[in-house]
């Protein structure tokens, strides 16, 4: 009996068919729901404490800026020591912090700068997060299940997306935001105990020898040696500046545009997510998918068009049908630039090429300031409106200069 499940895990492209890899995926599922109600709460609190679009895109460039500095560093951990250890002791510090989160929305705006320490503290470790993390994904499944098990991440994420947000929006209705950040700091138990329950045999070993020549001049030397890793990397900066600060900017939106409470808000985000599912789910079954280039240069293109569709949206249904288009233009950019990525790069250098490859999300706050500072000075309109164009045309631009990327 024991050869057979060995055998199917082998043949079989669906990542699912693995034990472990389901054991990882639950435990992330109910972890990373309560994320996405820690985000609609922490915007939601900036917004009320502050009432300044630029103060909120000040916030979440906290959040994500520390990706530009702990990306690498995070990538040589995840190649030289235990990835599932690493993604334990990270686990229980972010924890602790968001219970630290929870105490100080409680005490009030008082303390908000110490607020602002915390977040990036916690953004700190969150950074190193998502390199292990994506790293590890590819251990735990077979290599010919490894496209199917990255969409399935994908998929989990977007999952607890639409769930998070819609939760998080009908709790902000009826409690206080502080609670929001005490469930997502219970729900980090999730990760934990699904971390705890995978074998120390379902992971690679990590020597002293290995630890040694682990370097990332090795990565860099790879990355400069490979056209199409390059292109992808080039590419990625466009929907980080243009288009995911969608995310931050949407309580904005809703307010502004459509007159929406939180509850609107947290909506319209459950909406987009269930469009990146769709986009997910398509990709999880483990097809090979030809013309990856194409995908991705279109994908981004439409991304720009649903953002603009948003924006001249004039009532609810227009904007939820647009937000839907939204969300599977960017994940399936997303996912489908990932999936190219980890499939061209040996296991060795996974970490290190991935750290370089997740620093893109380092430029979602940039454009978040940038995108804040437009609503702020020329209207929320003018904002959303540069959203889009530019996603297309600088876009238009990255494929006039890296015509291979068409070709990838």
């Amino acid at each position: 009996m024991a050869n057979v499940v060995i055998q199917s895990q082998q043949t079989s492209r669906f990542a699912l068919h693995s034990r472990v890899f389901q054991i990882f995926m639950t435990g992330s599922l109910v972890t990373r729901v309560g994320d996405w109600m820690d985000l609609v709460a922490l915007n939601w609190a900036v917004l009320q404490l502050t009432n300044s679009p630029l103060m909120l895109g000040v916030v979440n460039a906290c959040r994500l800026l520390p990706t530009f500095l702990l990306s690498v560093p995070a990538g040589l951990l995840a190649d030289r020591y235990d990835r599932r250890k690493l993604l334990i002791y990270i686990q229980l510090a972010m924890m602790f912090l968001t219970f630290f989160l929870g105490y100080l929305v409680d005490s009030g705006p008082a303390l908000f700068w110490v607020f602002i320490l915390i977040v990036t503290l916690r953004s700190m470790l969150a950074a190193m997060d998502s390199p292990i993390r994506n790293a590890l994904l590819p251990n735990l499944v077979p290599p010919n299940a490894m496209s199917s098990a990255i969409a399935i991440n994908t998929l989990v994420i977007n999952l607890s997306r639409i769930i998070g947000p819609a939760i998080a929006g009908m709790l902000l209705a009826v409690t206080d935001i502080a609670n929001l950040f005490y469930i997502n700091a219970w729900g980090t138990l999730g990760v934990l105990v699904s971390l705890l329950m995978i074998r120390s045999h379902a992971v690679p070993k990590f020597n002293k020898k290995n630890r040694e020549k682990t370097t990332f001049r090795e990565a860099s030397d790879y990355v400069k040696s490979q056209p199409s890793v390059q292109s992808l990397l080039m590419l990625a900066i466009v929907p980080m500046v243009f288009g995911f600060p969608y995310t931050t900017m949407m309580p904005l939106f809703a307010r502004d545009l459509l007159n929406l409470g939180p509850e609107g808000f947290g909506l319209l985000l459950s909406i987009s997510s269930i469009g990146a599912l769709v986009g997910a789910t398509w990709l999880s079954i483990g097809k090979e998918i030809k013309g990856a280039g194409k995908w991705l240069i279109c994908s981004i293109m439409g991304f720009g068009l649903s953002l603009l569709l948003f924006i001249a949206a004039q009532n609810f249904l227009q904007a939820g049908i647009a937000m839907f288009l939204v969300g599977l233009t960017s994940q399936t950019y997303r996912t489908m630039s990932r999936i190219t990525l980890q499939v061209h790069v040996p296991d060795q250098l996974r970490g290190r090429v991935l750290s370089i490859a997740l620093m893109d999300r380092g430029f979602i706050p940039l454009g978040a300031i940038f995108l804040g500072a437009i609503a702020t000075w020329a209207g929320t309109t003018w904002a959303g409106v540069v959203m889009g164009v530019g996603c297309i045309a600088i876009t238009s631009i990255v494929l006039t200069i890296r015509r291979q990327i068409w070709n990838l």
